[in-house]
């Protein structure tokens, strides 16, 4: 209000210092109207009587305070919409696939004993079997060691031709590979193949092979007596894990 009054005691006094030796500035018609709009509007703004229709000083401020942090937060909540549709958006849009049950990883397995402990310019092939209660038999010359089965078991002798494919003469030593099998009969959990003194043993066996040459190698086992071998497993065990070839 104390503003309002000093504007127009200040146009009050332009106007009486026309009578004065001061000389009041010619103002346009334009210029004329400009000031007396904005006396009006200052005097309806700070005018007490018309407080039925119009705010006072303090409302009208606290309306602009009010105005300006509107306009400001609006910002703040439609960045805070955008940000719900975008997660909302990505939430829909975002999809775990489970690759577990739709691909089966199918594991490379050595089907020959070479490939299974890696040993280079030899050859492993299946010889087929033989049940015995003592092996080798004393029919054989210069045996060095021999075995027999245990009372109501009998030997089940599972043979090998091991053959040198190199061009020159080469040692085969088995227990360098870490060899260790162990056999299956007709579906059964299997036996560890034994420990034997043979010098053919396949698990212990080490000599030179010349060249293009083969031996006989055997693995062995000890079944009930009465057990009609129909289909044997031979099972390779090693670092790698455990790898089974089907004889017969």
């Amino acid at each position: 209000m104390k503003k309002a009054v000093t504007f127009l005691c200040g146009i009050t006094a332009a106007i009486l210092m026309t009578g004065c030796s001061s000389v009041m500035p010619e103002l346009t018609e334009e210029e004329t109207e400009i000031i007396s709009e904005y006396a009006v509007g200052v005097l309806l703004k700070y005018d007490r009587v018309s407080s039925g229709r119009l705010m006072s000083q303090s409302e009208y401020e606290a309306a602009e305070i009010k105005k300006l942090e509107r306009e400001n937060a609006k910002p703040v909540e439609e960045s805070e919409k955008e940000e719900e549709t975008t997660g909302e958006d990505t939430a829909v849009d975002t999809e775990t696939i489970d690759v577990s049950q739709d691909e089966t990883v199918e594991a490379v397995t050595p089907s020959t004993i070479e490939d299974y402990y890696g040993i280079q310019d030899f050859t492993f092939q299946y010889n087929g079997y033989e049940l015995v209660q003592s092996y080798p038999s004393g029919e054989e010359e210069e045996i060095f060691f021999s075995m027999d089965a245990t009372e109501g078991m009998q030997l089940l002798v599972v043979k090998f031709i091991v053959t040198n494919t190199g061009s020159a003469d080469q040692t085969l030593n088995m227990l360098e590979h870490g060899a260790k099998f162990r056999i299956s009969v007709n579906g059964g959990t299997g036996e560890n193949a034994l420990s034997t003194m043979l010098l053919n043993d396949l698990q212990a066996y080490k000599d030179e092979i010349p060249a293009g040459s083969n031996v006989e190698l055997v693995s062995i086992v000890e079944i009930p007596q009465s057990t009609n071998v129909e289909t044997i497993e031979f099972t390779m065990r090693g670092d790698a894990g455990n790898a089974v070839i089907n004889l017969q």
